[in-house]
């Protein structure tokens, strides 16, 4: 069965809230921990974002979870080889409890150093030698390299025990199936049951067969069913948009714009939305029954967070039997 974690939101809440937030998951029985890494919010609406990686230290030394993040390495706010330092030092302050998830990258983000914006295919050559530089250097080497990334004779001189996983983030098959050959892990977002099932299948397929598959499920949990659809409606309704207009937006007014004939009824048929605690649980173990190795629950209404992780913990996490430890 898998780990149960808390997804930490910053575009939704300030860092000193989810800190607080996560503390409160730990204590309720959450077994793991995984946060956004934004400059700007999906929509104003959200209202915050919190520098990850300042965060993560904090999380990391208040809490006993392992944690991951969802980033960019391509070289546009970060730099592959600053990266490979960030994430050596954590995974050297707390041995094999962080991870990072590499994706291409959202306009929305990396558009702030005034660059060019390119295609899909070239962002994700961008990723590939991004990260095959951060395993260079974690492995202790020299790196000079002079491709779609320039490096020049970096070296990480603070190393941990073991380098941190690397892990793929997926929303489509063929994101999925390319990652299988170089991904430690992938992790997908949660949707309807073929649809995970063929990112998953690609991820085997494409050379991940064997390896663990995390996923990030949006849920939407209220003290009613009206108000978990109308909390996931006003938050979340411009995530449901397709994955590459996701990944080129540059704005939350675009966001907004471009979500603004997202029905309540569009958002209920992609967000699991109840206030039953046992509908969540069922869907949570459909979820499990899946293979995934980790599910961080991700409740998307904005209110109510600290009643979310108590009626999780008490409700819904001791009817799932125990989690793998790794």
């Amino acid at each position: 069965m898998p780990r149960i974690g808390y997804h930490c939101s910053h575009e939704q809440f300030r860092p000193s809230e989810l800190l607080g937030y996560l503390k409160q998951a730990e204590s309720a029985g959450f077994q793991s921990g995984m946060c956004s890494d934004h400059y700007f919010p999906w929509t104003d609406e959200q209202g915050e974002s919190g520098y990850a990686w300042s965060w993560l230290g904090a999380a990391l030394e208040a809490t006993k979870l392992t944690m991951g993040v969802v980033t960019v390495p391509g070289g546009w706010r970060y730099h592959p080889a600053v990266m490979a330092q960030a994430a050596a030092t954590l995974n050297e302050m707390y041995p094999e409890r962080f991870w990072l998830a590499t994706g291409s990258g959202e306009g929305l983000n990396e558009h702030i150093v005034g660059e060019h914006w390119p295609s899909k295919d070239e962002r994700n050559a961008r990723l590939l030698e991004s990260v095959e530089i951060m395993r260079a250097l974690w492995a202790g080497e020299t790196v000079t390299h002079r491709g779609r990334i320039r490096v020049e004779e970096a070296k990480l001189y603070t190393l941990p025990a073991k380098p941190p996983r690397v892990v793929g983030p997926a929303l489509s098959e063929a994101t999925a199936r390319w990652m299988g050959g170089w991904a430690d892990a992938l992790v997908t977002t949660a949707g309807d049951h073929e649809s995970m099932r063929k990112i998953l299948s690609a991820f085997r397929e494409g050379g991940g067969e064997g390896k663990p598959v995390f996923l990030q499920a949006q849920l939407a949990y209220a003290e009613t069913d009206e108000k978990a659809v109308e909390g996931a409606w006003e938050q979340w309704r411009s995530l449901i948009l397709p994955a590459p207009v996701l990944g080129v937006l540059r704005m939350p007014v675009e966001f907004e714009g471009a979500s603004s004939f997202v029905t309540r009824a569009d958002v209920e048929g992609k967000i699991r939305c109840s206030s039953d605690t046992s509908r969540h649980l069922d869907w949570l173990m459909e979820f499990a029954e899946m293979g995934f190795e980790e599910i961080n629950l991700h409740n998307v209404c904005k209110a109510g967070q600290e009643r979310f992780i108590a009626d999780f913990g008490a409700k819904v996490l001791p009817e799932v039997p125990a989690g793998v430890v790794t």
